[in-house]
């Protein structure tokens, strides 16, 4: 499904304006946080971690499955147990893993291999 680059501005601008009111950038200038100066990626990860499901269905509508799983999987799933029962949600509804635990603990475990040079 192809949108258009209007109607997709136009989501962008309204999750931005609804992370602000949630004070989700707070550590930013306010009038530096636009469509042009958050990437998708953070848009995607700040939503997830801040919004609710009306806005993460907002998320999908205007970005791949693909591109969203892949900006939880390396923004939001290395916080571990920090987010880790938003993760297992995450996991489990919207990334269908039949076993969310021992999904994250495998994302997880990747992730630190990588890190300290063992893949």
């Amino acid at each position: 499904m192809k949108i258009n680059r209007h109607k997709k501005i136009e989501v962008k601008n309204g999750l931005l304006k609804k992370l602000k009111e949630d004070n989700a950038f707070w550590s930013y200038d306010q009038t530096s946080v636009t469509a042009d100066n958050v990437d998708d990626d953070q848009l995607i990860a700040m939503t997830l971690r801040y919004l609710d499901l009306p806005e993460i269905k907002q998320v999908f509508s205007i970005f791949s499955y693909k591109k969203i799983k892949d900006a939880w999987r390396r923004l939001l799933v290395p916080e571990g147990e920090y987010l880790y029962t938003l993760n297992r949600f995450f996991a489990w509804y919207y990334f269908r893993a039949k076993n969310p635990d021992a999904y994250l603990k495998s994302l997880e475990t990747r992730r630190i291999n990588a890190l300290i040079g063992l893949q």
